[in-house]
């Protein structure tokens, strides 16, 4: 399969950050709606069988990957002596730059980033070497979050009330003005090509993504899209996914992920379905999980796509695959944390 990595710009809010599986089925409906639902059936063909025709990732901060799924307290990185009561501090280095990649994963969290940190390093830039006319202050968040008040009106009374009327908060995610984002997309070029995909995420961009798209929320604009392979380690003998996953039938020596509960529901023309739009719930292995099979070779996705989830629409898909990048893992290290535990 062939890789793309595409720049986003966030143009509103955002009603939750950017999943693979969610966007995956965004551009399903984009492929329906620019070229036709026979087109997205043939597309389809063996999606659950191992053959996915797109597979694509969460959306991260551009120039950074997630941290690894690894317990902070183990013999997996080189660690200094720290203070205890930074340890909240280390727990927000999420963010690994992608330059770092390559350096050996003992490593990795002495480079890892919070958000905060992130967020800094883009308002340095905007600087652009300029002298403050300010003393220092606290950077502009990366992700703002901010709760959003709803309500409906009972026509009868006039006022809210109780049951369906009752009014309630939502959350909304407020992104830096300069955050840019990025997306890995892994597509089968014989099946579709390069700018029908293209055509399709673009697609995606001015209706929004996610929860609350109707109403504004998650519009983005696609400022860049080009191929380039994703990063590899060498001598790797495990993935690090970059989207949930389903880890159903992988033959793991060990593994490192936290768990993720999907509770879908139908978008585009069938959010609205009278009868029953929403999906079952799904377990799925998130992202940034460290995966370790006993029979390694490079490969660029893992998982498998998923079926029977819908009693609306029997024909419904939702991917159980992820972007995987090759990393090297410590097997000797590894093993003796799994043993103790």
């Amino acid at each position: 399969m062939r890789a793309l990595t595409a720049r986003l710009r966030p143009l509103s809010a955002f009603g939750s950050l950017i999943r693979g599986d969610t966007l995956f089925g965004q551009i399903c409906w984009a492929i329906r709606h620019r070229f036709d639902e026979a087109r997205l059936k043939a597309l389809l063909e063996g999606y659950t069988k191992g053959n996915p025709f797109l597979v694509v990732s969460d959306a991260f901060p551009e120039g950074y990957l997630p941290r690894p799924a690894l317990p902070l307290n183990s013999k997996f990185y080189d660690l200094p002596e720290r203070d205890p009561t930074k340890r909240k501090e280390v727990k927000k280095k999420l963010w690994l730059p992608k330059e770092k990649f390559h350096e050996s994963l003992r490593t990795w969290l002495e480079h890892c980033q919070s958000e905060k940190e992130i967020a800094q390093g883009i308002e340095k830039r905007e600087e652009n070497g300029k002298e403050k006319k300010q003393k220092e202050k606290e950077p502009k968040p990366l992700w703002r979050a901010e709760p959003q008040a709803h309500n409906t009106i009972n026509r009868l009374t006039g006022t809210t009330g109780e049951g369906i009327f009752t009014p309630r908060s939502q959350r909304r995610l407020w992104p830096h003005p300069e955050l840019r984002l990025e997306l890995y997309l892994l597509f089968d070029s014989e099946r579709i090509g390069l700018e029908e995909l293209k055509e399709a995420l673009r697609h995606v961009g001015p209706f929004g993504y996610g929860p609350g798209a109707s109403i504004g929320l998650g519009k983005f604009e696609v400022e860049e899209i080009k191929e380039s392979d994703l990063p590899s380690q060498e001598e790797a003998n495990t993935y690090l996914t970059l989207a949930p996953c389903d880890l159903s039938g992988m033959d793991l020596d060990c593994a490192f992920y936290q768990t993720f509960v999907r509770f879908g529901r139908h978008g585009d023309l069938f959010s609205q379905a009278a009868s029953h739009p929403f999906k079952k719930p799904l377990l799925l292995a998130e992202t940034a999980a460290v995966l370790k099979p006993k029979d390694f070779s490079p490969r660029p996705f893992v998982g498998r796509g998923l079926s029977g989830l819908s009693p609306l629409e029997p024909n419904t898909v939702h991917q159980g695959y992820a972007p995987a990048l090759p990393i090297r893992l410590e097997v000797k290290e590894a093993q003796e944390k799994v043993e103790a535990t």
